[in-house]
């Protein structure tokens, strides 16, 4: 009998119960979906996972549900040393003075978007403005022409609406379009390079490998294309929580608004509820056993973030919203170890201004109808409908 069914359909609180149910009564859980696979959901087991990657390495299987027609894209797919100078790479561009200067822009644009949400009178939240915002963010991230950016946040809307569908075909088609765009940035930074040091695909082209050969143009620009999906994966989904939990809290709301400076420390607890991620995968090298379950070697084990972060056994009345928490930083929002988010600050410094700017532009938020929620890998809605004043 499988243990967990990520194809059962679920509301905006469902997820959680079940990830606490597993967590009591079979940790490391099987599922039968998307050709089998494991799932642990404590803290202490994901983190042992995270810690050691030499025994649970990326390079087998790194997401469930996977498709053979994505191809392999560093840095996600691939594991120390082989991996290092692609990070490196990507961390060179997203240095402080990056990440400072990401405010302006998300500040900018996020308010243009709500200017035109409010007058509304609210709708789709993740469409209206928890979709475009990182797409507009990492279009200055990346200098892309408006031309640019629009085909890519589209063609990302239906990678993601592929995958939640379970449409190979359809992936395949937007991860080829995804390519394509990959491709001309890259051949674009060849005959026009900008600073290595804020721009991400000129610091891929000067870097180099071990060997001090440059990097191999098929995994330069697979590196290039799973930047530009991750960064506008995630954050529309997140943003869709925290508009749902503020929804429901008219009293944060209002905390929150006549205190911005507490907006950080918010972020970081909604990070902790509200993680967007349940598919993050590792195949182990030698097998394991854990809590009297054996997983062969080889078959995909999903590292349940979402419900490490409400592990009653790290923290105290996970399911509360707590501004300050102690050990906040336990987290494991932005994972751990060599593939933690090499965009980590930069992601912080937007979603706050994010939450900053949406309340700021409102006086009231409240839920008008019921979030559809989006598919494994992520966890969290794809769609919030909004009254906004």
């Amino acid at each position: 009998m499988a243990d967990y069914d990520p194809l059962a359909p679920e509301d905006f609180d469902t997820p959680h119960r079940v990830f606490a149910d597993l967590r009591a009564r079979c940790p490391v859980a099987h599922s039968e979906a998307f050709g089998g696979f494991w799932m642990l959901t404590r803290h202490a087991d994901i983190r042992a996972v995270l810690d050691d990657p030499l025994e649970f390495t990326t390079t087998v299987r790194n997401v469930v549900p996977g498709s053979a027609a994505t191809r392999r894209r560093p840095p996600l797919h691939l594991d120390p040393p082989e991996q290092t100078p692609y990070r490196r790479a990507i961390d060179r561009a997203l240095g402080p003075r990056r990440v400072a200067a990401i405010v302006p822009v998300v500040e900018h644009h996020a308010r243009a978007l709500l200017g035109d949400y409010v007058a509304a009178g609210g709708g789709d939240l993740v469409e209206g403005y928890g979709s475009p915002l990182p797409a507009l963010a990492l279009a200055d991230w990346f200098v892309l022409t408006p031309a640019q950016t629009e085909r890519l946040w589209r063609t990302a809307q239906k990678f993601v609406r592929a995958w939640e569908a379970f449409d190979v075909a359809a992936v395949e088609v937007a991860s080829n379009i995804l390519y394509e765009i990959a491709r001309e940035l890259v051949a674009a930074r060849r005959l026009a390079p900008l600073d290595p040091d804020s721009d991400p695909v000129t610091s891929l082209l000067e870097a180099r490998d071990a060997d001090g050969a440059p990097l191999p143009d098929d995994m330069l620009v697979g590196c290039v294309r799973q930047i530009l999906v991750v960064g506008l994966v995630a954050p529309p989904v997140f943003l869709g929580s925290v508009a749902v939990h503020l929804a429901r809290d008219p009293a944060l709301q209002a905390h929150l608004r006549a205190d911005p400076a507490l907006i950080p420390a918010a972020t970081e607890e909604f990070l902790r509820l509200y993680t967007p991620y349940r598919g993050f995968a590792r195949t182990s090298r030698s097998g394991l056993d854990l809590h009297r379950v054996h997983v062969p070697v080889g078959e995909p084990i999903a590292l349940a973030y979402a419900s490490a972060n409400r592990d009653e056994a790290v923290f105290e009345a996970p399911d509360e919203f707590r501004l300050n928490r102690a050990n906040i930083n336990e987290h494991l929002a932005f994972g751990r170890g060599p593939h933690r988010c090499a965009g980590m600050a930069m992601a912080r410094t937007m979603l706050q201004v994010a939450i900053r700017e949406l309340l700021a532009a409102t006086t009231t938020i409240r839920l008008d109808g019921a979030p559809r929620m989006s598919g494994m890998p992520e966890v969290g809605p794809v769609f919030v409908p909004l009254q906004v004043g």
